[in-house]
């Protein structure tokens, strides 16, 4: 039985700490595997974890944009996320994993590639971790593993405000066209609460498990607290490289 959580709008820090919050509970044996939910509170900018913040983001038009930067615990490429973004966070016990890192990320865009099939998407596994849309990358995911636990955290794009990830991103101003997201395929924006019912309903089918919805632990929730006053708050960390 996987915890379903939705928290919804959320500042960045604090779902960057989350996630890793959940990982230490899950690789502790204290906190059951869990699929996260939420969206970004305020524009903000995810960077790998091995990545160079000047390197990837234009840090000039993310102080006139009020885009925070927020350094998350996986690898990978920056990403720009707003309110009009799902984000997803899977943290898997050792036994559920499904094997090597491309075997996760595999798992993890099917699900996704199902959720978008149910408003008339065709969508494809681009590998190791991104989900296309005729050539049109529409979800990008990342991974870590602690303790033999796995987390797998990524987006979906749907109505995300590209002309502003352009401005910020520095990847973006050498991939403009690269991106698409559901608002443009269909023509129209979805309700998030449509979305996240296929996004959900998409793990489940993928992964054939139950969910029942549940919530952080009073313990995990103090150890967000102390990641987000300890690490993901402070400039040392965000700008570790």
């Amino acid at each position: 039985m996987w915890r379903l959580i939705d928290s919804d709008l959320c500042e960045a820090t604090s779902t960057a700490a989350a996630d890793e919050a959940v990982l230490i509970a899950r690789s502790e044996g204290w906190a059951p595997s869990t699929l996260h939910l939420y969206r970004r509170s305020a524009p903000a900018v995810s960077i790998g974890y091995f990545q160079k913040a000047k390197e990837c983001v234009d840090l000039a038009a993310a102080e006139v944009e009020r885009v925070s930067l927020v350094r998350r615990m996986s690898g990978g490429s920056a990403i720009y996320s707003d309110s009009g973004q799902l984000t997803y966070s899977l943290v898997l016990d050792p036994s559920e994993t499904p094997g090597s890192a491309e075997d996760c990320f595999e798992r993890a865009c099917t699900a996704l590639i199902d959720a978008l099939s149910t408003f008339g998407i065709e969508a494809v596994h681009h590998r190791p971790n991104d989900v296309l849309v005729r050539g049109r990358k529409i979800s990008g995911s990342a991974q870590v593993r602690r303790g033999g636990a796995v987390a797998v955290h990524g987006t979906v794009l749907v109505d995300t405000d590209l002309d502003r990830m352009n401005r910020v991103l520095l990847s973006a101003k050498r991939s403009v066209g690269g991106m698409t997201t559901m608002a443009i395929e269909l023509d129209e924006a979805p309700s998030m609460s449509d979305v996240k019912s296929a996004v959900v309903s998409g793990f489940r089918r993928t992964f054939d498990v139950p969910m029942q919805e549940g919530q952080l632990s009073d313990r995990e929730n103090e150890l967000i607290a102390r990641l987000v006053r300890m690490k993901y708050a402070t400039a040392a960390h965000t700008f570790l490289r």
